[in-house]
């Protein structure tokens, strides 16, 4: 019993430190497929040690220190290690601890390595896959569900970008400023998933990633510094505060899931809803057509502006909607929209909408698709058809906290 908690905390600890992790042993190796694998080395050793001796007081540290000495150990084997790495070692031998200034530092590297698997030699799918699995910690399932494709495909994708960056030699490194455009949308896409992903995780044990949320968000506040003139960057860091903003009332306390119609929105971060509102600001002051983030965002605000779930702008969230499923048509949004109009105009209207989506083969697996047509079924009497979807949502999702209230809405339906 106590195996299996440590080694449930070992999981969390890693899902948190493996990225800073992974970038730091890329700057230092300058091959991300060997950084990869010292790094699972890395944890390899923590699985081994860490229940006998029990956690770390600093097991973030104890990780890099790890990490970076199995490093100094491989340039001493391939007989490269320079003076700056002889340094490294002395000082990791006589101090386990790693200093603000290190850990700044690789915050840094996290930034310069989504940067590097982002590069445009990759295809634009396969760098977003691989920088979700190096940054965001993401397994190749999650990350096959969150693009609603199959597992071997991303797995491909996977192993051909990393084959692509070695064979390129792309440097580890922000880029030039005349180079951040060609891979802007891709590092925007790996920020937003990573923060997705957080704030409703597609499997395990909770419903939220607090950690990878708040990584996506402080990546995220980054990069406006470096692109400021790109409404889109505004966009997205917009969007990400407005809904990291609810965070605390998505659960409660013992972790269980909580609708946004039940949210207690006194607990709703005013700090974070008002970073985003200026961000928002600024994204509309650059002008031009409001882009996918800046949309999201705008949806996200009329929520945040409401004091209720009645109070709320739906109508205006539909015309939001249908904007953005001109720009990104996906059956994703188009399930948002079809629960904007449920209720601005009555789940029937709603209900409509969903049909179209079964024929979509992205959606026959979505938990998403079924859970929203049993909540609509159910606003309409309908009890026995929507026990039917949320029974059929709970096995589609991998969530525990997602599983256990889809099957608590199914078991309601019967009473």
């Amino acid at each position: 019993m106590k195996e299996t908690f440590i080694n449930q905390k070992i999981e969390s600890i890693w899902k948190a430190e493996s990225a800073r992790i992974i970038a730091s042993l890329t700057r230092m190796v300058r091959d991300i497929d060997v950084a990869e694998d010292l790094a699972q080395d890395t944890l390899i050793v923590a699985l081994e040690r860490w229940p006998v001796s029990g956690l770390p007081e600093n097991p973030g540290a104890w990780l890099m220190t790890v990490a970076k000495r199995k490093a100094i150990d491989l340039l001493r084997r391939k007989k490269t290690l320079s003076q700056k790495y002889e340094q490294l070692a002395y000082t990791l031998n006589t101090q386990q601890d790693v200093s603000e200034e290190v850990h700044e530092e690789m915050n840094d590297d996290v930034l310069r390595l989504i940067f590097m698997t982002c590069h445009p030699v990759v295809a634009e799918n396969a760098r977003v896959a691989l920088t979700l699995k190096l940054v965001g910690g993401l397994t190749t399932k999650e990350i096959a569900k969150a693009f609603l494709v199959p597992e071997p495909t991303i797995a491909q994708r996977i192993v051909r970008a990393k084959r692509k960056l070695v064979d390129a030699n792309v440097p580890f490194e922000v880029p030039n400023e005349d180079e951040y455009e060609e891979r802007l949308s891709s590092v925007l896409t790996v920020i937003y998933l990573m923060f997705n992903e957080g704030y409703s995780a597609s499997s395990g044990e909770q419903l939220i990633r607090t950690n990878l949320c708040h990584e996506a968000v402080r990546m995220g506040r980054v990069l406006p510094d470096l692109i400021p003139l790109e409404p889109e960057v505004h966009g997205l860091v917009a969007l990400m505060e407005i809904q990291a903003s609810r965070l605390k009332a998505r659960t409660t306390p013992e972790g269980d899931m909580i609708l946004l119609q039940d949210q207690d929105r006194s607990l709703w971060d005013q700090e974070h809803i008002n970073r985003g509102l200026i961000s928002l600001k600024t994204a509309d002051e650059l002008g031009g057509r409001m882009g996918i983030y800046a949309l999201q965002a705008s949806i996200a605000a009329c929520h945040a502006r409401a004091e209720s779930l009645d109070a709320t702008d739906w109508k205006q969230i539909v015309t939001l909607y249908e904007t953005l499923s001109t720009i990104a048509p996906s059956p994703v949004v188009e399930l948002n929209r079809a629960v904007a109009i449920s209720m601005a105009y009555g789940p029937g209207a709603g209900l409509e909408i969903l049909q179209s989506l079964h024929s979509d083969p992205a959606m026959k697996q979505y938990h998403l698709l079924p859970s929203i047509k049993g909540n609509l079924l159910l606003k309409l009497g309908r009890k026995q058809e929507a026990f039917t979807e949320f029974q059929r949502a709970a096995s589609l999702t991998q969530n525990v906290q997602e599983q256990k209230f889809l099957l608590k809405q199914a078991e309601d339906c019967l009473k």
